[in-house]
């Protein structure tokens, strides 16, 4: 462990007057869900309605800018690889953490000092543990379920769950006496329920249906696959109802719908289920037979508001597709209204006739636009939201990888709104596509920030950001009408929720994937973050790390270095060419291997020769269509549209002097996917 912290500060515990009282409950509020945390945040989401929010109020918008580091723990000794998701919750002072490398950590969150560490059982993707009983919960590798004294660290039971999918990468939800599991990536996976006590698994729910079940004729009789809850449900204990949301479909392939006609039941739905059962109880469907990847997968929020005079139990659910689907939670039906409305059809993909649009606003464009954040790299067939495909790479936005994807929400008492974080990420779709799409080199993804009124599904406000805040990029809102959030060059943020105005931010030095969070100890109020780093979507451009943060009002630890900043245009990894080594020219539709240009016409992501080109300032560059290719070609550079050649009949060239340094990408009109980049420097 390394560890900086203030002993000043930490000496003078106490003596800072005790922060105002919380803010009472509404009289419709329900407090089995949906109470706002205070000096413990003991799940992911914060309460059980997964609202983000704390009633804490100590740091204000008055004191904000005197906000500063109290300590610095790098939990693993500062390691700069791996994959962190997880998010940090406290109970009784002691902040708990789990690691990329599968280790749970506990640590002071008044001195930063680490108290124990469980080993784990090697490296695996998680999104935060949970606290009850006197225990805290995490899961290892081998679909095991850990139970930890939460004192000490001992293991006081664990339990592999194996059969109903990977229990990896979801957050722990604990009630009553049971914890409430996701599983993941799996071809068939269920929603899981533990006893806490033992760790036997009491009940499961698969996402698909089996034979004879409700849902089970939605597949056509087709493959069945996918459709696995890989997020943390949220649970309303008054109604006795858990809400799970469920992934896409695959059936082979995520953008192959052809075997599989129908609706294609539990995919992209959410699922409300007995507590104490798991007998299912209603869903609503958001996306009928993807072929997109668009599951809407954030973690549930449950929120009482007002809706035309009425108050209502309201359950917030979407992501993806950059739209919420704002339901009654009792019954699933909507509280705003949602339209079935119809879609490009092809038959060959089985697509379903219509698609719901809720009534209200989406956060960002639904189709690639000409200019701004939603600009489509060019020529591609370009689409909307609900495009059809087949063999032909049709780009849409959201991609898969855009709107909410799983960015943790926030609702707030106060203003009685929304946030989440979203991205602008397009996706090209067809059947000649290994993965879940396309995001084409050289094409940028930013994000940005968006208030909702759940009551109307209107935008309040919205605010363009540098970065895609998607993943994991959680938002913490509180009784001061502050809201937080990390994002992927290190900056933790605070900006006011009724405008989104930033008011601070704090280098921490590695990219967040995680939610803030605001606790209380000894009547002072203190705020942790996670700055572990993620590849989602920047790649190894984003910085890892493994640096956990805590913050008071007066609080004199330095900012971290900055690192640097993620890469937001999709990165082309081929190694350099000097223009020297093959006399300043790039060959369409070829392929670059061992220094040499390939023999054959090519096509896919990598089919210009060499893909990645360094010349100096000043220097001609020729784009030649070999004669014995068989097809047409172009260089098209963009989004600085610099050159546009072609389409150049095989046999001939087209040069452009390059007078300014920097990047330039360009793709090929007879396969966009084909795309390279000169560096000029």
């Amino acid at each position: 462990m390394r560890l900086a912290l203030l002993p000043s500060l930490i000496m003078t515990l106490g003596v800072l007057a005790a922060a105002p009282p919380a803010l009472a409950q509404p009289a419709n509020q329900s407090p089995g869900c949906c109470t706002a945390t205070t000096r413990d945040v003991e799940k992911v989401g914060g309460n059980l309605g997964n609202q983000n929010y704390s009633a804490l109020r100590q740091i204000n918008k008055a004191n904000v800018k005197q906000l500063g580091a109290i300590w610095l723990n790098e939990i693993e000794g500062g390691i700069t690889t791996g994959t962190n998701q997880s998010t940090t919750i406290v109970k009784d002072g002691v902040i708990y953490i789990e690691s990329a490398l599968g280790k749970l950590h506990a640590v002071d969150g008044v001195t930063g000092q680490t108290k124990w560490v469980y080993p784990g059982k090697g490296t695996i993707t998680r999104r935060g543990p949970a606290i009850g009983q006197g225990l805290v919960y995490t899961i290892a590798t081998g679909n095991t379920v850990v139970a930890l004294n939460k004192d000490t660290g001992q293991v006081v039971w664990e339990k592999q769950i194996n059969g109903y999918g990977n229990v990896a990468k979801v957050g722990v939800v604990y009630h009553d006496g049971m914890l409430y599991l996701g599983t993941n990536d799996g071809s068939r996976g269920a929603a899981l329920a533990v006893d806490a006590g033992t760790g036997e698994l009491k009940w499961y729910f698969f996402g698909i249906p089996g034979p004879g079940e409700f849902g089970y004729d939605t597949w056509g009789g087709g493959p069945q696959s996918g459709a696995t809850p890989w997020i943390h449900p949220a649970v309303d204990p008054e109604l006795n109802l858990v809400y799970w949301t469920f992934g896409n479909a695959r059936g082979g392939s995520s953008q192959d719908g052809s075997q599989r006609p129908g609706q294609n039941l539990f995919a992209n739905s959410i699922v409300a289920t007995d507590a104490k059962t798991g007998a299912y109880k209603w869903h609503f469907q958001s996306v009928h037979h993807d072929i997109w990847d668009m599951d809407n997968v954030n973690a549930p929020v449950l929120a009482d508001v007002t809706v035309k005079g009425q108050p209502r139990k309201a359950v917030i659910y979407g992501s993806k597709t950059a739209m919420w689907y704002i339901l009654d939670r009792t019954d699933g039906t909507p509280l705003v209204g949602i339209d079935e409305k119809p879609v490009p059809q092809d038959a060959r993909q089985n697509t379903w006739p219509t698609q719901p649009y809720p009534r209200g606003d989406a956060w960002m464009p639904l189709c690639v636009t000409d200019s701004g954040p939603a600009r489509a790299v060019p020529n591609f067939k370009r689409g909307c939201l609900y495009s059809a495909h087949w063999d032909e790479p049709v780009l849409s936005i959201p991609g898969q990888g855009g709107g909410g994807d799983w960015s943790h929400v926030s609702f707030s008492h106060s203003t009685k709104l929304v946030y989440t974080g979203f991205g602008y990420v397009s996706s090209a779709h067809s059947l000649t596509e290994a993965s879940n799409g396309l995001r084409p080199l050289g094409t940028e993804m930013t994000g940005g920030i968006v208030a909702i009124d759940p009551a109307t599904n209107k935008i309040r406000w919205k605010k363009d950001m540098p970065y895609s805040l998607a993943h994991g990029n959680g938002i913490l809102t509180t009784a001061s009408d502050l809201m937080f959030i990390g994002q992927p060059d290190g900056n933790l943020l605070g900006m006011d929720a009724l405008n989104g105005r930033e008011l601070w931010r704090f280098q921490t030095g590695a990219a967040i994937s995680a939610s803030p969070i605001t606790y209380e100890v000894n009547g002072e109020q203190y705020m942790a973050i996670y700055a572990g780093g993620t590849g989602i979507p920047y790649g190894d451009s984003a910085q890892r790390g493994d640096h956990l943060w805590a913050f008071k009002i007066g609080g004199t630890v330095p900012q971290a270095a900055e690192p640097t900043k993620p890469v937001i245009r999709r990165p082309i990894s081929a190694a350099a060419v000097e223009g020297s080594v093959v006399n300043n020219t790039v060959t369409l539709a070829r392929q670059w291997s061992g220094g040499q240009v390939g023999g054959a016409e090519a096509g896919g992501t990598n089919a210009m020769a060499p893909q990645h080109l360094r010349v100096p300032v000043g220097t001609t560059v020729t784009f030649h269509n070999p004669a014995t290719n068989a097809k047409q070609h172009c260089a098209t550079q963009f989004f600085e549209g610099l050159f546009n050649a072609g389409p150049l009949a095989p046999g001939q060239s087209f040069q452009y002097t390059f007078s300014e340094r920097g990047e330039y990408f360009y793709n090929d009109c007879t396969d966009p996917r084909s795309t390279g980049k000169v560096v000029v420097y």
